[in-house]
């Protein structure tokens, strides 16, 4: 049975009214989007159809869930609300902490002992604020959900970006900050500016090497990483009945990399299959009774163009297998062109490792799929030409493709098996050899590939493929190779083709697993006693930021402009960072340590207005706030891209920074500016971000009458005695300036908590 069926029971008996009002409301038919939307409104019905992109609503999601880097944060904020239980199911998962290294056993046993103080704190907060722990080893976060908690019609928030896969199951998942999961745990509602919508037509059936993953590779290639900012994608078609469900878990997964809110599919037969199979027939029953609710209304799959902002149409017959990258995964390449295509560039070919699994694939299919090439390899005397690894996403998967001998397959061919961790996706690798930063290639089945994520060599050639194609790759030893239409050859010397992969959805014997690695939180927690050192370097209790002081911001040092691409990871990086994330002074020494200056082209390397040397970035920055000085951090389109972690916008507010200044903002981190009491602005004229100057002291007027709508103007005074004087916008509602006006969200929940 499911956990939470009593809730899910809810949701669904109120299902098919609140879509009729819906409906009624708006005077046409239903996207699904809309249907979940609207059903899951904290108020009742508006007087008119709320406006894409331009009405912030409030809503009731109904859960939560946390990965252990990013939940320590969101922990700590919560217990600083003062709530004795969380107000909606929520669920840790401990699976960031996780180094991967010499192999499964041994890599747990090593990063339980590390981090035992972190799962400690993990396990005791969730024993006594009634939430759901899932041990070291028990999964990746996205792949347990979907595994456990994912049901068609719901919504749910997570502490990290790609909460989204659950739209595999027809949810809305959205990931967040962990400011705004403390919100929504302690029983307040969540806002979100009501998403554009991008339709996705998929035609035809996946065939022979093509997989799932190529048709998010494929949209990443049209949408680009922001081309699906402030969207939710959502596919249909016969192209989307076809595909399994996991199979669109990987799609929604990667949606995380076109920066969209979030992607779904309507509810269909291979959800159904999936519910069954994962033990929770109970929801596929209760799922059928209002199937008609959990996808979209058929007129609006047969006009999209009426009800999309945007319409795609992706043909699945004709698709063909794609590797995205280096550096971005919306750089998308045909298998077929990448011979020209990495020549013309000077990539290096020779793949040096591949890697498989992840919370994108490693699901039975995926895994079954890859083996089938394994076991081809064996038969046909190939000897893999490069390094290859299998991340299971979760201990039923691992303990299901164990029994059914996949990974004696794997073993047959030299794989190593990683915990079930998010390892090398994340940076969690230990990869020998790494720190001499010699330029390589290679090729995974994750979502990221920015330049130094997986191993910290800046000359690491990250390429983003399906599992399958990965396998091939690692086989050849050749970023090259074409497994539809080249040979290779074997140990005796012969030419051998790989045929196509294949692999059952399911497993024909079903799921099976020894101890899943859950833990119940106490149904009593308020005898639990939750410690922390106040010697410890991995954790650190919150002290509340301070609120705006009236007045504007004058005399603000410039503390880096950022050129290029500016993700979470350039802004806090994670890897041996990662250990650090429950402790926000001592993160806080990895602050925009990987953004790149602008005037001087290089990374950790700002100027000290205070004595005009250059130092790394933290420093500076604290150089400044021992001063009692403000600063403003200035950067360029689509900043912030990339993880949820919330650590990106504490860290210039616990060290001082006031502002910052951008072409555009992803998502998920200009909300999280907004929470932590940051101001984030965006240049009314991008072409104002060339008249920022390195020693500039810069004022921004207009906070004294701060409302919704209303510019605000930024002064850069120069040093040469000349100034610039500009308009720089902001997105802020009313709710969000007192966000701002307070020092930070969590001060208003925690006034409003000793009140009452």
């Amino acid at each position: 049975m499911a956990f939470d069926i009593e809730m899910i029971k809810a949701i669904y008996a109120q299902l098919p009214s609140r879509v009729a009002a819906a409906r009624k409301l708006v005077g046409r038919p239903l996207t699904l989007t809309e249907k979940i939307l609207y059903s899951h409104l904290t108020t009742a019905l508006p007087s008119k159809a709320y406006e894409r992109a331009k009405s912030y609503v409030d809503f009731n999601p109904d859960r939560v869930a946390m990965q252990d880097a990013t939940a320590q944060m969101a922990l700590l904020q919560f217990m600083q609300a003062g709530r004795p239980k969380v107000a909606v199911p929520s669920t840790v998962h401990c699976d960031h902490l996780i180094t991967a290294k010499t192999g499964s056993k041994e890599d747990l046993a090593f990063a339980i002992k590390e981090s035992e103080e972190v799962f400690n704190f993990l396990s005791s907060v969730s024993n006594k604020y009634g939430i759901g722990f899932w041990k070291p080893g028990a999964g990746i976060i996205h792949q347990v959900v979907l595994e456990n908690y994912a049901f068609p019609g719901g919504m749910m928030i997570g502490t990290d970006s790609h909460t989204v896969n659950a739209g595999g199951l027809g949810m809305i998942a959205i990931g967040v900050g962990g400011a705004d999961a403390c919100d929504v745990m302690a029983g307040l509602p969540w806002e979100l500016k009501w998403p554009k919508l991008i339709g996705i037509k998929l035609t035809g059936k996946l065939n022979g090497w093509t997989s799932a993953k190529d048709v998010i590779l494929k949209v990443a290639g049209i949408l680009t990483v922001k081309g699906g900012t402030g969207a939710v994608v959502e596919y249909f078609g016969e192209g989307a009945t076809s595909m399994s469900c996991t199979g669109k878990g990987t799609i929604c997964n990667m949606g995380a990399e076109i920066g969209a809110t979030t992607s779904t599919f309507g509810y269909d037969a291979s959800m159904e299959r999936y519910l069954r199979s994962t033990g929770r027939a109970d929801v596929a029953e209760l799922a059928n009774a209002v199937r008609e609710h959990l996808t979209g209304d058929a007129e609006v799959y047969a006009d999209p163009k009426k009800y999309f902002d945007e319409v795609i149409e992706i043909n699945l017959s004709e698709l063909e297998p794609h590797v995205n990258g280096p550096f971005s995964p919306d750089l998308a390449t045909p298998i077929s062109k990448m011979k020209e295509v990495a020549a013309a560039n000077g990539w290096p070919v020779k793949v040096e490792v591949g890697l498989i699994g992840s919370c994108t694939n490693s699901s039975y299919e995926d895994i079954a799929r890859a083996a089938s090439l394994a076991k081809q390899a064996v038969e046909k005397k190939l000897v893999p030409k490069a390094e290859f690894t299998i991340t299971p996403g979760s201990e039923q998967v691992r303990y299901t493709i164990e029994r059914d001998g996949f990974i004696g397959t794997f073993d047959k061919i030299g794989a190593k098996v990683f915990a079930n961790a998010c390892g090398p996706c994340i940076g969690m690798w230990a990869r020998m050899g790494a720190e001499k930063q010699e330029k390589n290639t290679i090729v995974h089945s994750f979502n990221r590939n920015f330049k130094a994520r997986n191993d910290s060599n800046p000359n690491t050639f990250a390429f983003v493929a399906s599992p399958e194609l990965v396998t091939a790759l690692a086989l050849a030893g050749d970023l090259r190779f074409n497994p539809i239409t080249d040979t290779l050859v074997n140990a005796e010397g012969k030419a051998v083709k790989l045929e196509p992969p294949s692999g059952d959805e399911l497993p024909s014997k079903g799921f099976a697993v020894e101890d899943n690695g859950y833990q119940a939180p106490a149904a009593d927690g308020s005898r639990v006693q939750v410690v922390v050192d106040p010697k410890s370097s991995r954790l650190q209790l919150l002290d509340p930021f301070r609120p705006w002081e009236g007045a504007d911001l004058v005399g603000l040092r410039l503390l880096i402009k950022a050129k290029g691409k500016c993700t979470t990871d350039h802004i806090s990086p994670a890897g041996k960072w990662l250990k650090f994330r429950g402790h926000l002074d001592n993160i806080s020494n990895n602050m925009l340590t990987g953004a790149t200056n602008f005037f001087n082209d290089k990374a950790n390397s700002v100027k000290n207005q205070l004595n005009g040397q250059y130092d790394e970035v933290p420093n500076v920055q604290r150089a400044y706030k021992a001063a009692g000085i403000g600063s403003i951090v200035v950067g360029d389109e689509n900043y912030g891209e990339g993880s949820s972690r919330e650590h990106a916008a504490m860290e210039p507010r616990h060290l001082g920074v006031r502002a910052v200044l951008v072409k555009s903002f992803a998502r998920i981190h200009e909300t999280n500016l907004k929470k932590q009491g940051m101001l984030a602005l965006t240049f009314a004229n991008p072409a104002d971000y060339d008249k920022i100057r390195e020693d500039d002291s810069i004022d921004l007027i207009g906070l004294t009458g701060f409302a919704p709508g209303v510019p605000l103007t930024l002064v850069a005074h120069h040093t040469d005695g000349s100034e610039d004087r500009f308009q720089v916008n902001h997105t802020y509602n009313e709710n969000q300036i007192e966000w701002f006006k307070a020092g930070g969200a969590l001060n208003i929940i925690r006034a409003s908590v000793n009140e009452g």
